[in-house]
């Protein structure tokens, strides 16, 4: 069945969401806090764990480095798209619409906690592979594998940061899903290249996600979130930098 990865994947986040407030009832305000900064600090280092991946190599029994002036120049196109097109700005005010509709009005948590859960679960290499492989393949291994890790994320957030965590169930399923229904279009710009500029880019992402958690708000990853275009787009150029 096409597509049941996509399901999987929603329906993990949506389990967790209401575990995670289930179990966060119980936790008082400090154990919150400390959640929050236990998840932001694992966050940190998913993100650096796939950045380093991405650029650095061993070659002859030695470290080096590469990849830098691509990441510059994907973070910087993306932060000028994005900061025109202010794509934070539409994130919260769909969060906020959220808000009202599901009746959690009152709930001062539920933007921050809905954009930085979806932020989270959005970025990286797995739901893009994982989409087109299910919509291809019928393949929905890799976005299973992905459910699992959402599941327990979300578990962590929604103790820590609220209802809204539940709620990036939204945009994992559109995201997995048109990347689905679009997986043949999509496949043939999907070259190893440009997966890997795209996971190191995403990875990078993720670590800002992380800050947020650990430090307050301090990077609009919205924002960045063009950079991962340019990541791919950069991957076809005829020479590397």
């Amino acid at each position: 069945m096409i597509g049941l990865g996509t399901l999987i994947n929603t329906a993990s986040i949506v389990l967790g969401g209401i575990l995670g407030l289930l179990f966060g009832r119980f936790l008082k305000e400090r154990f919150q806090e400390s959640l929050t900064v236990a998840c932001g600090i694992s966050v940190l280092f998913i993100g650096i764990a796939g950045a380093m991946e991405g650029m650095l190599s061993i070659a002859d029994g030695k470290l080096g480095s590469g990849q830098t002036l691509s990441v510059v120049l994907c973070l910087t196109l993306g932060a000028v798209v994005g900061e025109a097109i202010n794509i934070e700005a539409r994130f919260e005010r769909f969060g906020e619409w959220l808000k009202r509709k599901t009746g959690n009005a009152k709930d001062k948590n539920f933007v921050n906690g809905f954009v930085t859960a979806s932020l989270t679960v959005c970025i990286g290499a797995m739901a893009i592979v994982g989409a087109i492989q299910d919509g291809i393949n019928k393949d929905w291994s890799i976005l299973a594998t992905k459910a699992i890790l959402d599941f327990i994320i979300i578990i962590v957030m929604t103790c820590s940061l609220g209802k809204g965590c539940m709620f990036s169930a939204i945009p994992v399923f559109i995201l997995e899903g048109t990347m689905t229904l679009l997986a043949f279009l999509i496949k043939p710009l999907m070259t190893e290249a440009a997966l890997e500029s795209l996971s190191l880019v995403g990875s990078i992402l993720i670590f800002c996600v992380g800050l947020n958690l650990v430090w307050g708000k301090k990077v609009r990853v919205a924002n960045l979130l063009p950079s991962i275009v340019f990541a791919v787009a950069v991957s076809f150029l005829p020479f590397s930098f």
